[in-house]
């Protein structure tokens, strides 16, 4: 949010990091939130279609991207071994978004399944509330692997931790995160200059630099 903060000093941000379908329910009952970012567009249409967003503000601003993740301490040789590492005999818990709610969830059970592993490991998945509790689980050994966003194994403070694959996007159903301006908004005009910002090129330069993919690539 720095850049967006230069250039837009009035407007202090406040951010809420969660799930998306547990940030949609609040949303539905009036949460004081002014802008909805989702890793589901489908959320964020949801709650337009509700009435409970301003006209015309929904947005698609990126493409999630999924990748496998270990620590840097980890026997386990992802590169080399890439999905077939959630098979390896060292691996008791592999650690995913819980996909009743998650969209990175529902993309990591997708990829498991096309890629061929599905059956074989899914006594050992554990379920994260959200994608960053997942990578937690992982991070502090409850999990010995996980599949996890890109954009989070790419974030400064956990760049240097670990070692990844990225999984094929075509193993899953494209992760299109959107987001929309709520009705409720105590700052409708701050809202929409943080989504014009997310939507610029400088906006957009940010979130490929941190592993999202451009909306529809």
């Amino acid at each position: 949010m720095q850049g967006f903060e230069k250039s837009h000093p009035t407007v202090q941000v406040h951010v809420s990091y969660g799930s998306s379908g547990n940030f949609y329910s609040q949303s539905v009952n009036q949460a004081p939130f002014d802008l909805f970012l989702s890793a589901d567009v489908e959320y964020a249409r949801k709650l337009a279609e509700q009435g409970l967003t301003l006209p015309g503000t929904d947005f698609v601003y990126a493409g999630g991207q999924l990748a496998l993740w270990v620590p840097k301490t980890s026997p386990i040789d992802v590169g080399k071994l890439q999905i077939a590492a959630l098979e390896d005999p060292t691996v008791q818990h592999i650690a995913i978004a819980n996909p009743q709610h998650a969209p990175y969830g529902q993309a990591a059970e997708a990829a498991m399944q096309s890629l061929g592993v599905y059956a074989a490991v899914k006594s050992k998945i554990v379920l994260g509330e959200n994608i960053a509790q997942t990578l937690q689980f992982v991070q502090s050994g409850n999990a010995e692997i996980g599949i996890v966003a890109l954009a989070l194994v790419l974030a400064p403070s956990v760049r240097d931790q670990g070692r990844f694959w990225e999984l094929p996007p075509a193993s899953y159903p494209p992760i299109e995160q959107g987001g929309v301006i709520l009705k409720a908004a105590k700052n409708p005009a701050g809202a929409r200059a943080l989504r014009d910002f997310i939507m610029s090129p400088d906006g957009q330069s940010i979130l490929q630099q941190y592993g999202y993919s451009k909306p529809g690539a």
